[in-house]
């Protein structure tokens, strides 16, 4: 059945284009991320070589965007035939990237693509319940004090990175190459306000085109 499996090809290669245009990664850095020659994604989208992804680069990426692997593609011909068993506990957890980030909520921490070092899992019903299920999910920890009490040093905290109209609440943001987390409040016509919890820390009035909203902050965890 060589047509449908072809057609599965075309459909993974069209979902990493969409993954990497709404986390406005380039395929180059992402080739790199795979330990890959920047041209390498680039080829195998508009070109089709390779045919597929390798079981490993598909894990990585799908890893980094928090997606399963099924959406990148599959590695096997027997892949194509469902087990009920595998299919259930797919269902039940998802497991998400934890990547070697941190994200300031003091001065600024540099900002590069990372692979993931371990992940969380959570089930895959507490993330319905929460309006996160199909979300581009990841987990990065917190650097410096300015978002005390509600984030300390070195809590880890859950971003939300599917593109979604903008709302007020906690972001992580990146300002050139620093990547920042605040709480994110619109201002003025075409300005963002970046605030603090400590009071310590004075607000930052930005203008919009200045500032890339990376994802939204949806859960933290951290010692008592």
């Amino acid at each position: 059945m060589p047509k449908p499996k072809e057609n599965m090809l075309d459909r993974s290669r069209l979902r990493l284009l969409e993954l990497a245009q709404a986390s406005g990664e380039s395929l180059a850095g992402l080739s790199e991320l795979i330990g890959r020659n920047a041209s390498y994604l680039q080829q195998f989208i508009r070109k089709g070589s390779p045919r597929k992804l390798e079981e490993q680069d598909r894990r990585k990426l799908a890893q980094f965007f928090g997606v399963d692997e099924s959406e990148l593609g599959v590695a096997e011909e027997k892949s194509y035939v469902s087990s009920p068993s595998r299919t259930r506990a797919e269902q039940e957890w998802l497991d998400v990237p934890r990547l070697d980030i941190g994200a300031s909520a003091g001065p600024g921490a540099l900002s590069t693509i990372e692979l993931p070092f371990d992940a969380f899992r959570f089930s895959a019903r507490w993330l319905r319940e929460q309006g996160l299920e199909g979300a581009q999910l990841s987990a990065i920890t917190v650097e410096g004090d300015s978002m005390e009490p509600l984030l300390r040093d070195g809590d880890e905290i859950l971003v939300d990175r599917t593109p979604r109209p903008f709302r007020d609440g906690v972001h992580v943001v990146r300002l050139g190459e620093t990547l920042m987390v605040k709480r994110v409040a619109s201002a003025r016509q075409g300005m963002f306000a970046l605030l603090s919890q400590n009071l310590a820390y004075p607000p930052i009035e930005i203008a919009a085109e200045e500032v890339a909203i990376i994802g939204r902050v949806v859960w933290k965890g951290g010692r008592i």
